[in-house]
């Protein structure tokens, strides 16, 4: 990836760490103090795309979707999206916003079980 983009996108990221939709605010708060010995980052920047969570310790990316992703182009997109990040070998876990309004504890164990497991 040229440099400049590279670039772009660590601002890019560094802008939605700001910008932290609800649901994401909420699971942040849970699992920003690692929870079990579970490191993950929040809008972390890999190649093209932004990752709402990761844990680079076992390549899992989580993304936290609201009804914008059933909507349009974002379904294909989101394929394109999950195809690429496959072939760098993270595995992509995608969670509805509704279900981290419903219980924001809930899915934040969940996602630190997933990571351990």
């Amino acid at each position: 990836m040229p440099r400049k983009r590279q670039q772009r996108n660590v601002a890019k990221a560094r802008k939605l760490r700001e910008e932290l939709s609800l649901p994401e605010v909420l699971l942040w708060r849970l699992l920003r103090k690692e929870p079990e010995g579970v490191k993950l980052r929040r809008q972390h920047p890999l190649g093209p795309y932004v990752l709402d969570f990761y844990c680079a310790e076992r390549k899992i990316a989580f993304e936290i979707d609201g009804f914008a992703h059933d909507t349009g182009d974002r379904p294909s997109r989101d394929g394109r999206r999950d195809l690429w990040l496959s072939e760098q070998g993270i595995e992509v876990v995608r969670i509805p916003a509704l279900e981290v309004l419903r219980s924001a504890e809930d899915i934040a164990e969940a996602i630190v079980r997933y990571c351990q497991r």
